[in-house]
């Protein structure tokens, strides 16, 4: 039987590299976190480090610990989580994470629905990215997390990913601009725009778009928040690619474009713990997004024409 206090510290040397560092933070002596980790390889009958006066690194049966250690620590933060509510009587509290766009557009709906069905139901919204906010629900500290991605789904340990929606990144012109009239543009008829470009993740689709078509962006402007973008379109800064539900809300001097073919597209999934009996609220909070998502007309120019 693998000891989870064991599987603590292995996950602790993971991050942290060295036995020492690990066992400064465990508050353990660097000898004591060396024979817990011998001692659970004696356990398994297998090595899962490899020592060196570098520090040391994880074995394959020990990145597969390691994993396991993840999903346990999510599992009991969970569990503390919902007995602390139990203690409080606030079994109809339900934590929420979500990123901005989607905090917009897709969750008050949800909630609406949700709490229509269900009125004792309690939600609190944290707004974090999607790195921060898996660490929240890793953490116990929320039930569930809005989150996106662009590319192939990243590596959640100890998270479960269900997909939500896959939507078109637009191209967002002012309505006087000499393109404006198009219903779709290749991205090499841009080649010399001003652009404001997303920051950090958010940047990926222009950046992998505008490489792919062989040219460097001029941009004037990186910005987290997307109706600051669009304000800036607006005024005739430069032009930018924004998500569908981002132009849920949007000025009336704006014109949105489709890129042609490839499309770069943002990805929004639901991260919730892995646990082997799902949670009531967290299902219906699902339900209720997929609702909000169907509600959401694929092309922003029928939204505007309504």
């Amino acid at each position: 039987m693998i000891d989870v206090h064991r599987l603590r510290i292995l996950r602790e040397v993971s991050e942290r590299g060295s036995f020492a560092k690990a066992a400064a933070v465990l508050m353990m002596t660097p000898s004591a976190v060396s024979q817990q980790i011998a001692a659970l390889e004696r356990s398994l009958g297998r090595p899962v480090v490899e020592r060196s006066t570098r520090g040391v690194r994880l074995t394959e049966p020990g990145r597969v610990l390691v994993e396991a250690a993840e999903s346990v620590a999510a599992e009991l933060a969970a569990a503390q989580a919902r007995i602390d509510r139990l203690a409080e009587g606030s079994l109809g509290r339900l934590d929420v994470a979500t990123f901005t766009s989607a905090g917009q557009a897709l969750l008050p709906p949800a909630l609406i629905a949700l709490t229509a069905r269900q009125p004792e139901v309690e939600p609190t919204v944290t707004e974090a990215e999607p790195a921060d906010a898996a660490a929240l629900v890793r953490d116990g500290r929320a039930d569930l997390a809005l989150a996106y991605h662009f590319g192939t789904v990243p590596a959640f340990p100890g998270l479960a990913w269900t997909p939500l929606m896959d939507e078109q990144m637009w191209l967002v012109l002012p309505r006087g601009h000499r393109l404006a009239h198009r219903r779709s543009l290749p991205i090499t008829a841009l080649t010399e725009e001003r652009w404001i470009e997303g920051c950090g993740a958010a940047g990926e689709p222009l950046a992998r778009s505008s490489a792919m078509a062989g040219f460097t962006p001029r941009v004037v402007c990186t910005s987290t928040d997307y109706l600051f973008s669009q304000s800036l379109v607006d005024a005739g800064i430069g032009i930018a690619l924004i998500p569908r539900i981002a132009l849920a809300t949007h000025k009336p001097g704006l014109a949105f474009i489709a890129l042609d073919q490839p499309r770069p597209v943002r990805h929004i999934g639901v991260l919730t713990a892995e646990r082997r009996w799902p949670q009531p609220l967290v299902t219906a909070l699902l339900t209720a997004l997929r609702e909000a998502v169907a509600a959401i007309p694929a092309d922003p120019r029928d939204e505007s024409a309504g």
